[in-house]
């Protein structure tokens, strides 16, 4: 698969070696939404989407240090209506120290390219509603707001 670059931010598909260097990001992306501060948990859940090809990572590295500085998680979901996969980009994170460098684009670059490599109908995220600067960036990129459905969720 071809990989998104900058100047000095590659963008590549990280695999089980690469676990330990998701988990930080994994880990700091679930603190930015309230969660509190766990690398184990978060080592076993990512571990167990590694083992079982469950999701997709795609990790933002700098070739000057050698430092993941974010990533993006992809989770696979299917349409009856259509009979087509799509994508549901649930994480994206970029390090606080990196961020306006372009690894957010690099990323979602990245997500649409993999998204038509796999013949998917479309890419599905949500945000929060007070992350105005995510909105701004996804609705750059052309992800629309949905107006058509409404969603629902019913916790266990």
């Amino acid at each position: 698969m071809p990989m998104s670059q900058s100047s000095t931010i590659i963008v590549k598909q990280a695999t089980l070696e690469q676990l330990e260097e998701v988990v930080q990001l994994f880990d700091a992306w679930r603190v930015f939404y309230g969660q509190p501060s766990d690398p184990e948990g978060a080592r076993s859940f990512l571990f167990d989407r590694f083992e079982h090809s469950e999701s997709v990572i795609f990790l933002a590295i700098d070739q000057v240090s050698g430092q993941a500085v974010g990533y993006t998680q992809l989770f696979p979901v299917f349409s009856s209506i259509s009979m087509k996969r799509s994508w549901i980009l649930n994480d994206l994170y970029v390090d606080e120290s990196f961020r306006g460098r372009g690894a957010a684009q690099l990323l979602l670059d990245q997500v649409k390219r993999f998204g038509g490599l796999t013949k998917a109908k479309g890419i599905e995220l949500s945000t929060a509603p007070d992350n105005l600067r995510a909105q701004a960036l996804y609705e750059k990129n052309g992800y629309k707001r949905d107006e058509e459905f409404l969603h629902y969720f019913l916790t266990l």
